[in-house]
């Protein structure tokens, strides 16, 4: 097992993806991977020559492959659809259709026979010592000859070609570079800027205040509209657990008649309905709700930082739009540029990947981003940012990841209710105490989950082989 400790330079929108459900490691990233592959025939000449495919998953993503739609991420990869444009509602048709005909159009241009059964292989007894989730893609060409490529999908979408520690950021003289939060803290210190305020810095070296302005204003409009989307879409999740949709039920009994046309007469109709403590409770459980049955479906969402916990900063980022008036988009920017920071530290000092660190390393991380994010928008000092995000964590460590059926359903949406709810506490303590007296650091806490996913159990690291995955029969309806 490989440690992530490293020095790379993790930009908002690399913490922040868009792209379609339901996890980050085992759907975006593979189709990531699949993207990846397709380029590098293109560039050495051999896409036109390619008479067949074969794809070899070990680790995590053979064990929860299929619930997790690894298999159809990366059938849409290869034939050169991309995640953050191809319309979901194509999601499944297509891939239907690629296993009943046969036939793959490779990268959208070369038409090769395609057997899902023999040329897709889940080799789940098998593991690669770089990371559990691996895909390897094996080309065999018109001459004869072959190409092959070992991919990592390593957490939140990022994805590693083996013996290159590539990333898609191009590295920069960053202002003020980060490692861990005694940088991030150091930085503040002397400059007097928020954390966002140096996350802002850090995000001009690469482009333009506009352009990054407009890329998470879009990120936004993304959550935005997956969490209306899913109050307002009912049914049955895919997967074959008959998990039925609660989001939308809830928002009808909340509202209790209250009528709107769009995004913003709803959010009024929300604030008419009061402010009291269950009240909002029950909001904020159904916002991240949305979110996560929307990721079960193969819905659009943003990684943040993964798609398993992608309802966790978006329940606590309405919240605040919401109930604490602060709907502006100034307020938007410096919130998810806060939590990015949080995020990219947790990545650099231990991981964003349940199969490398359990659900410490998913809902814990993402509790962590919220909670320091609605400590600085709420005018918490910077200590209290970082204080936030350590209680979050904190009482997080050692959550493990155990998705029955390998699915991101059960425990994974209830899962994001809670971590939306311990990050709004976390803030609340963060703002009521003395950081200075706080005896534990974010750097402790980073440090400890690290430790901690070292010492899991491999069984609880997202390959339903342990927990809540073997001790619930898949035929008992959901409580």
């Amino acid at each position: 097992m490989v440690i992530f400790m490293n020095k790379e330079q993790i930009s908002i929108f690399d913490i922040f993806k868009i792209g379609v459900g339901p996890s980050s490691s085992h759907t975006l990233g593979p189709w990531r991977a699949a993207q990846k592959f397709v380029q590098q025939l293109e560039q050495k000449g051999a896409l036109m020559i390619t008479e067949t495919i074969k794809i070899l998953l070990y680790g995590s993503l053979a064990k929860t492959g299929k619930g997790h739609g690894t298999d159809v991420a990366i059938l849409l990869g290869l034939s050169g659809d991309d995640p953050v444009t191809f319309d979901v509602n194509q999601i499944e048709p297509k891939f239907e259709m690629i296993k009943a005909n046969g036939v793959l159009q490779l990268g959208g241009k070369q038409q090769i026979i395609f057997d899902y059964t023999d040329d897709l292989l889940f080799l789940i007894a098998e593991s690669l010592p770089f990371h559990p989730n691996a895909v390897t893609f094996q080309a065999l060409l018109r001459n004869g000859t072959a190409i092959s490529e070992t991919y990592y999908s390593i957490g939140g979408g990022f994805v590693v070609q083996e013996n290159q520690q590539n990333s898609d950021t191009p590295d920069v003289d960053l202002p003020f570079p980060v490692q861990n939060a005694k940088d991030l803290l150091v930085w503040c210190m002397r400059t007097g800027l928020k954390v966002s305020e140096v996350v802002m810095e850090n995000e001009h070296a690469w482009r333009s205040e506009a352009e990054t302005n407009k890329g998470v204003l879009n990120l936004f409009y993304t959550i935005r509209d997956c969490i209306y989307r899913g109050c307002h879409t009912t049914g049955i999740l895919p997967g074959g657990l008959n998990v039925e949709r609660r989001a939308a039920k809830l928002n009808k009994k909340l509202l209790n008649g209250r009528t709107y046309t769009d995004y913003e007469s709803w959010m009024e109709a929300i604030r008419s309905g009061g402010s009291s403590f269950q009240y909002i409770l029950d909001w904020v459980s159904c916002f991240a709700l949305a979110v996560n049955e929307e990721n079960a479906s193969f819905g659009r969402v943003v990684t943040a930082p993964t798609n398993g916990a992608a309802g966790v900063i978006p329940a606590v980022l309405q919240y605040y739009l919401t109930f604490c008036d602060g709907y502006g988009e100034e307020k938007i920017l410096q919130f998810i540029a806060t939590a990015s920071e949080v995020g990219c530290i947790f990545k650099k000092g231990s991981t964003i990947s349940a199969a490398m660190g359990g659900c410490q390393a998913e809902i814990g991380v993402s509790s962590a981003m919220a909670a320091a994010a609605l400590t600085e928008c709420l005018g918490g000092s910077q200590r209290q940012v970082l204080m936030a995000a350590e209680i979050a964590m904190e009482h997080h460590l050692g959550l493990t990841c155990d998705p029955i059926g390998g699915l991101v359903q059960i425990p994974c949406i209830e899962r994001n209710t809670m971590g939306a709810i311990k990050a709004i506490t976390a803030s609340q303590l963060a703002l009521q105490s003395n950081p200075d007296k706080a005896k534990v650091s974010l750097d402790a806490v980073v440090h400890t989950m690290w430790e901690t996913a070292l010492d899991m159990n491999v069984k609880y690291k997202e390959t339903s082989d342990g927990g809540l995955a073997t001790n619930i029969p898949l035929s008992l309806p959901e409580c």
